[in-house]
């Protein structure tokens, strides 16, 4: 009840504003705001960047060696008798000492549970939990099991599908070192980018995705947890009580809730976690589906701490701030376009051309950004890239504004589930060299 009286609140106060801007102001002065407000931070994001690689590159980070937390990695399963073996043998191979890995079985119905007795009997380095039928569903619910058995002083959260190198922790674990870092979260890769159409704009989607959380490492802002590759200190989970059980984006939420209690959250692209793409429209809207509405969630849960954390630093709150427009947007956009239509119907005064003008407008920024982004991470050609770009931003559009339409209606008008929406997995095609046979 509180998520829907705080998302009434928030979409009653922004149509109010649009109709008392569109009434007393040519709103071609709200898309200049935009416009500028999106360019500026982006230019900022940029420039820090830019400016932390010079830095970096004249006086290099010293790594302390000595700092070698023992390290529990949880890999949690539900049906993933196609991909499980593959992943324990590949994590097996971890070139960092101490760890183990914990497999817990969350309630399978396929033969999960017997693959990962199986996977235990030979190697003291892997242990597992059966979670009985009646336990509470959900990731965070799976997570906060495991945390009663591990031996860490840090937890690695790996999905059933996960690949990575055996240099892995090396890389993750000496950035997690400062006494103010709370996680760390690694760059994910889609592994099956080539085998189609979805798969590869969610393979380009990442690394949009990668280039922002890249700038937000640099401001030292809300860098966020992705739920695959993402080590996180065990004294930062205990002081905000564990996962939240209410949520059904474990990652997005405790995110917010480290960020709230002050903790900082870094950004790895030295070492990467790769992963499958959904291969079917169905599913990857289910999965889409369930990030919006638990990222929507998680900031009305936490919208007053948000505001009112002392803890939490002003860098981190503007940009938690900033991040949220990117949900008001799609309703921004949408109303913005119904009350013109009317006003041009009805033979009103109108500015449907600027309205139309601002949908275009985004769309060009959301090309730009993901040219930029090609170009320096998966190093397209300038052309290539473009075309790239074009073809995702239509998908990205196409998908996530009218999601997140959709949830802003459903959280007003519908009782919330626990829908975990779960990806099936085992059924992609590897085309990132080398790792199909990591």
């Amino acid at each position: 009840m509180k998520e829907r009286i705080a998302l009434v609140i928030i979409i009653a106060s922004l149509i109010a504003f649009l109709v008392v801007f569109q009434n007393y102001f040519n709103t071609m002065w709200a898309i200049i705001f935009l416009i500028a407000f999106m360019f500026a931070y982006s230019l900022y994001m940029w420039l820090v960047t830019k400016y932390r690689k010079r830095k970096l590159k004249k006086n290099p980070p010293k790594i302390n060696y000595d700092f070698n937390p023992f390290i529990s990695i949880f890999i949690p399963c539900h049906n993933e008798q196609e991909v499980i073996e593959k992943t324990v043998q590949n994590v097996l191979k971890l070139d960092y000492s101490p760890y183990e890995i914990i497999l817990i079985d969350d309630r399978s119905k396929d033969d999960t549970p017997n693959i990962i007795k199986r996977l235990c009997e030979n190697n003291e380095k892997v242990s597992y939990l059966i979670r009985k039928d009646g336990a509470t569903p959900g990731k965070s619910a799976v997570l906060n099991d495991a945390m009663k058995i591990a031996k860490g002083e840090a937890i690695l959260i790996l999905d059933a599908d996960a690949k990575i190198e055996p240099d892995f922790l090396k890389i993750m674990v000496p950035l997690l070192e400062g006494s103010d870092i709370g996680a760390v979260q690694a760059q994910k890769v889609i592994i099956n980018a080539n085998q189609n159409f979805l798969t590869k704009c969610q393979y380009n989607e990442y690394i949009l995705d990668t280039q922002l959380q890249i700038g937000r490492d640099a401001l030292r802002g809300a860098v966020e947890l992705r739920g695959n590759g993402e080590l996180i200190k065990k004294e930062a989970i205990e002081s905000i009580g564990g996962w939240n059980e209410d949520t059904i984006v474990d990652d997005l939420d405790m995110s917010t809730r480290l960020h709230v209690k002050g903790w900082d959250i870094r950004f790895c692209t030295d070492t990467k976690v790769y992963e499958e793409g959904v291969i079917d429209f169905y599913s990857l809207i289910r999965q889409r589906r369930r990030w919006v509405e638990g990222s929507i969630r998680r900031y009305l849960e936490n919208i007053k701490d948000v505001f009112t954390s002392r803890d939490m630093s002003l860098r981190v709150g503007f940009d938690l701030i900033a991040y949220i427009t990117e949900f008001i947007l799609p309703f921004w956009l949408v109303s913005e376009i119904i009350i013109q239509a009317f006003h041009f119907v009805k033979g009103y005064e109108n500015c449907i051309l600027s309205s139309v003008a601002l949908v275009v407008i985004t769309g060009i920024f959301f090309i730009i950004m993901f040219v930029y982004s090609l170009r320096k991470h998966a190093h397209h050609k300038f052309f290539t890239a473009l075309k790239e770009a074009i073809v995702t931003s239509i998908y990205f559009i196409t998908i996530w504004f009218p999601i997140a339409l959709f949830i802003i209606f459903k959280i007003i008008f519908t009782k919330k589930t626990m829908d975990w929406g779960k990806t099936r997995h085992g059924v992609a095609l590897c085309s990132i060299k080398g790792m199909d046979n990591v």
